[in-house]
Formats: C-alpha cells, sequence, structure tokens
C-alpha cells in the first residue's frame, strides 16, 4: 500500500525564519542608527554668560569649521556664495534669524567676514553658539 501523504506538496508558508531575520534586521538597524547621525566637529569656545537657544526645527545654523570650511546646517558652502545661499533660503522663510557656531581656533577675520555676508544677506538676528563649561573642565585646568 502507497502512503499518498508523503507525496503531497505542502501549501503552508512556515514563517519563522522570515521573522528570524526581520527581527536581527531590525536588531542591526538600530544599532547602527546612532551611528549614522553626521554632526561638524567644532570645538566651541566657552562662555558662562550664554543664553540656551531654542530648539526650533526650522533654524538655520551656520558653521565654520576647524579647516576653515563654511556650512550652512550640514552643507558646505564657499564664502563667495554664501550670501546668494542665503537669499535663496530666505526667500521661503519669515523667520530670518541664523546661529553661527565657529571653532575657536579659527581667525577672527574670517568669522567676521562670514558674520559681514550674513549681514548682507538680510538676516535681522545672528547668534553666536558658545558652550558653557563643565565642571570637569574646571578640574582638569587645575
Amino acid at each position: 500500500m502507497i502512503d499518498h501523504k508523503q507525496n503531497t506538496l505542502m501549501s503552508e508558508i512556515n514563517i519563522v525564519p522570515f521573522c528570524d531575520v526581520m527581527l536581527v534586521l531590525l536588531i542591526i538597524f538600530m544599532v547602527t542608527a546612532p551611528m549614522m547621525v553626521q554632526g561638524v566637529d567644532i570645538a566651541l569656545p566657552e562662555s558662562r554668560q550664554a543664553e540656551s537657544l531654542s530648539m526650533e526645527e526650522d533654524q538655520l545654523t551656520i558653521s565654520i569649521d576647524k579647516d576653515s570650511k563654511i556650512l550652512i546646517n550640514d552643507y558646505e558652502v564657499g564664502i563667495d556664495h554664501l550670501r546668494e545661499k542665503l537669499d535663496n533660503i530666505f526667500e521661503n522663510r519669515s523667520n530670518r534669524n541664523v546661529f553661527l557656531k565657529a571653532d575657536k581656533d579659527i581667525a577672527y577675520g574670517k568669522v567676521v567676514a562670514v558674520m559681514a555676508e550674513i549681514k548682507a544677506a538680510g538676516v535681522e538676528k545672528l547668534g553666536m553658539v558658545t558652550r558653557i563649561p563643565d565642571e570637569s573642565d574646571k578640574i582638569a585646568k587645575n
């Protein structure tokens, strides 16, 4: 006698391996996602009298890093095109406030030149970003 159950195909889908793969991928993405956040490495000057920034979603930050590269948020731009880029950005914005972050080792003349271009673009308020020294900084200096 021949058993017909052995010769028939199983029509059910086994989703256990699929769930295993999806869970592994989820864990990998959860671990690697924070590492993918890019930022500009700037050693900000310290000030005890600094006010805290309001974290608006559409705040515009111009940065000058230690290599004298100028960045609008995270996009690099030359000083020759800074005013033009700011004019294009401000066409569609009512808020004309800008925050300037400059590395503490950048020459003063470079910072002033960038500030002049920002003001020439019609910026109403220009805020300078600094950092408040930590208690650990005080201990390290002593």
